[in-house]
């Protein structure tokens, strides 16, 4: 009896600390932020100027975008009002001055007549004197240097009601953005893309083809699963794939597990792929024609250099997730998602059981996924749709598969039927999409990420920049590819990391010896790789969302994954240094 006990209470502490070593996605974000929020209370917010710089994309096209002044990083002081008079006193002096600057001469005389102690920072915005001039114009001289202000979020509020709290990271983080990006955009997306293959997969016309297409090419999956890696690699490489996966994994997801593989393969050959293709890009438009432009060098140059590294990697990482693939397909119990992707093995089961014809519905509702896939690639290469129109596109995919069913009687469908599946698919993904937003609470969290507004992460970042001084070159680069990829643990946006980052690692890598060329390398490779495993990446999450894969049990399989890429990057970043990369 003491035996049975003891027994039970061990079996009762391993169910217990199994529980606890696989948290929900939930309280993983939760205690990231809640460290994020320490974070603050120990690291003063610093900030910097920005400017607008041209540069010329891989079009040819001039563009401009607001990037940082890396000289211009200072902490977060108060105003000495007094000082400050001292120095407006002489500049309402300067017709001159004033009139370079922009402002008024009577408003600024006006002003200056008013009690110094009541001024603050916004009655010198409507003046023109924003921080940035000030600071431009007397240094930190007119500031209070004897203490650091940080910028900690209070425990509950929103920005429009007694200032952001970091309990209220979700709404916060739900509502930020618009519709051509993070959090609004892809929350819209997710719920959009999981309504219309809601309605696709209720067609069954999916589970048809797949059944159809295994039942006659047995054997062929070893050569299959490559194939498609080196399809997304390049879709990644060429045109920045990423939120782009999201509904190619509802089709892929299926197709793999049918093959007799787990959706951890299924996600491996399309999102983490598409990112191998980010990483190693000779030409993408989001991460190195943007880096290449910010650091000053000829966009797209050095691709003869890149394109032997894609090849490289991306043949690396298919064989990585071969070895991978080829021992759950041997032993599918070794999976982890062993369980939890019954539910896609049940389906293609019953489709198989039950003889289900592929019939000239099925084909017809394939093709017209086929058309508006390749509709979707062309838009975004030749006319450079984004999240909006993607999201309608697969709207009209949805729509028109619903009605094609609807005309054959495919599994009984009627307009109804119709409604109630794109419901049904997009709550299935309504949880994925409270992810997205929990995710970029982080940022808010410590800050945000624009450069003129005073932040921790801003301090973070001119930190960094500031060791790297006077490091051997080759452990200068290497620093620098480790920080690109801790920076896109927290920051996701290839185009927005290249705008917080460049601006100081470009001129910092003429500091420490070592080409701009291979800073914009540590950059790509870094915001490319940690992309595939970071839970604050919406597209991510999607992808995780689709394959029913808690990111817990992700993290287990892509933590090796990472070490992988981390050894690959290191190497390439290395040898680029020796090489004289240019």
């Amino acid at each position: 009896m003491a035996k049975q006990k003891s027994e039970k209470g061990i079996e009762k502490i391993g169910k217990g600390l199994t529980r606890f070593q696989t948290p929900h996605t939930y309280a993983i974000i939760f205690f990231v932020v809640l460290f994020c929020w320490a974070l603050t209370f120990i690291v003063p917010a610093g900030k910097f100027n920005t400017e607008t710089i041209s540069y010329e994309d891989s079009n040819g096209d001039i563009k401009e975008r607001t990037v940082l002044n890396s000289d211009s990083f200072r902490y977060d002081y108060a105003l000495d009002n007094a000082l400050l008079s001292t120095e407006l006193n002489k500049l309402v002096q300067d017709v001159d001055q004033l009139t370079a600057l922009g402002v008024d001469q009577a408003a600024l005389t006006e002003f200056l007549a008013t009690d110094p102690t009541t001024w603050d920072q916004g009655q010198l915005d409507d003046l023109g004197l924003t921080d940035a001039v000030i600071f431009d114009l007397y240094g930190n001289s007119v500031f209070d240097t004897s203490q650091k202000n940080h910028k900690v979020a209070k425990i509950w509020g929103t920005d429009d009601y007694d200032g952001f709290g970091f309990m209220n990271y979700i709404f916060e983080g739900l509502v930020t953005g618009s519709k051509y990006g993070s959090a609004v955009g892809i929350v819209a997306l997710i719920l959009v893309v999981g309504g219309s293959f809601g309605i696709i997969m209720k067609t069954g016309a999916i589970d048809a083809g797949i059944y159809a297409f295994i039942s006659k090419t047995r054997g062929l999956e070893r050569l299959a699963l490559p194939l498609l890696f080196f399809m997304f690699s390049l879709g990644g490489a060429t045109f920045g794939m990423s939120e782009e996966v999201i509904p190619f994994a509802m089709i892929m997801v299926p197709f793999v597990i049918a093959l007799g593989y787990d959706s951890i393969v299924a996600v491996t050959v399309t999102f983490v792929a598409s990112q191998v293709g980010n990483a190693t890009s000779w030409m993408s438009p989001f991460s190195v024609a943007v880096a290449q432009g910010i650091a000053g060098i000829p966009v797209l140059s050095g691709a003869s250099f890149r394109l032997i590294m894609w090849f490289v990697v991306t043949a690396a990482a298919a064989a990585y997730m071969m070895v991978y693939a080829e021992r759950i397909r041997k032993h599918p119990e070794k999976s982890v998602m062993h369980h939890a992707d019954s539910y896609f093995r049940d389906r293609i089961a019953q489709t198989g059981e039950g003889g289900k014809k592929f019939t000239l519905g099925d084909k017809l509702i394939l093709l017209e996924m086929l058309i508006v896939l390749i509709w979707i690639i062309w838009g975004v290469t030749e006319k450079a749709y984004y999240i909006p129109e993607i999201a309608s596109q697969f709207f009209v995919m949805g729509f028109v598969a619903g009605v094609i069913a609807v005309i054959f009687k495919l599994n009984g469908m009627t307009i109804n039927g119709m409604a109630s599946a794109f419901q049904s698919g997009a709550s299935d993904l309504a949880g994925t999409a409270i992810v997205v937003g929990m995710a970029k609470g982080i940022l808010l969290v410590l800050g945000g990420a624009d450069a003129a507004v005073a932040s921790t992460l801003n301090t973070v970042l001119h930190s960094i920049g500031t060791a790297l001084n006077g490091l051997p070159k080759v452990v200068a680069a290497w620093i620098m590819y480790v920080f690109q990829s801790l920076f896109n643990l927290v920051v996701t946006s290839n185009s927005g990391q290249a705008a917080l980052t460049m601006p100081i690692m470009a001129p910092l890598s003429d500091i420490v010896g070592v080409s701009r060329q291979v800073a914009v390398l540590a950059y790509q490779l870094g915001s490319g790789f940690v992309d595939a495993f970071t839970p604050v990446s919406a597209s991510l999450i999607g992808v995780l969302g689709v394959a029913r894969i808690d990111w817990m049990n992700w993290a287990k399989f892509q933590i090796k994954m990472q070490g992988f890429f981390f050894a690959i990057g290191s190497i390439f970043v290395i040898a680029a240094v020796l090489i004289n990369f240019q």
